[in-house]
């Protein structure tokens, strides 16, 4: 890798030790990814007991990931403090509106808000990074709204220099795929129950148990839009048979597999455009 890349990033985390060492405690919003979990290891290193983390566990997480995010806490012995929150009591979430993400986030961080002060206010901060702002993102909005801080945005740390700087620190999540809220796998407009949350997670389990670890299951009614890598479609048609049988006993009628392979936010120019 290029010398000058890596010192970048180097400095860049110099830079965030520095604003971490800013705040006189911080609670660390943790969901177990490449960027919270690369944020809360040098916040805990920076800040030691004045460093908290908070996660949220609800459907619109699978179990699967929850495992591993909860896998990562005990392997660190992070200070993590798990809140169990149901966002389908919210209407915003539930109902599935362009601005889902933006009710969701609000919930959550607000949630976390309220926790924080009972512990004795600490700074809440997020793990939004400068390769956030090329996406469709509503729920940024939530956070700048309730003054949550984002050290990685701040001092410019791109989602690859995350990935390099994990791995230096031997972190499980430096090559982890990207993960979204199940709810993103589903158009606005379609109502968002805890079936149709656990049915796009069972899909998903199916793709993952058969190697395909970067993949996406979107629901669209009773059709299966598997998106995964494109170079990994040859070997994926191997394993056809297998797919479609397990998808179909989820209750999908159409299993398809989307040709412009995997993409982050597929559903979002559809939604946009209002053609959800």
């Amino acid at each position: 890798m290029d010398k000058q890349v890596i010192e970048q990033a180097f400095n860049k985390e110099a830079q965030l030790i520095k604003r971490l060492k800013s705040f006189n405690n911080v609670l660390v919003a943790f969901s177990g990814g490449v960027d919270s979990t690369y944020l809360l290891a040098v916040a805990q290193e920076s800040l030691k007991e004045q460093c908290k983390a908070v996660f949220a566990r609800g459907p619109m997480i699978s179990s699967e990931e929850q495992k591993e995010a909860m896998a990562i806490v005990q392997q660190f012995d992070f200070p993590v403090e798990v809140i169990d929150l149901n966002i389908l009591d919210l209407e915003g979430f539930r109902e599935n509106s362009s601005e889902r993400c933006y009710y969701c986030k609000k919930k959550i961080f607000q949630t976390f808000l309220e926790y924080s002060e009972r512990s004795g206010s600490y700074s809440v901060i997020d793990g939004t990074n400068a390769s956030d702002t090329t996406d469709y993102r509503p729920g940024r909005l939530a956070l700048k709204e309730l003054g949550i801080l984002s050290p990685l945005l701040e001092v410019g740390l791109t989602k690859a220099e995350i990935r390099l700087l994990s791995k230096r620190r031997h972190l499980p999540t430096w090559n982890k795929p990207s993960m979204a809220c199940l709810a993103s796998r589903v158009p606005f407009g379609d109502t968002i129950t805890a079936e149709l949350l656990q049915r796009v997670a069972d899909a998903e389990a199916i793709l993952h148990h058969l190697g395909y670890l970067e993949s996406r299951v979107r629901v669209h009614k009773d059709i299966a839009r598997i998106e995964i890598p494109v170079e990994s479609f040859s070997t994926f048609l191997q394993h056809r048979t297998e797919v479609t049988v397990l998808m179909l006993k989820l209750g999908f009628t159409f299993v398809t597999l989307d040709l412009m392979g995997l993409r982050s936010g597929s559903l979002n120019p559809i939604q946009k455009e209002g053609h959800g």
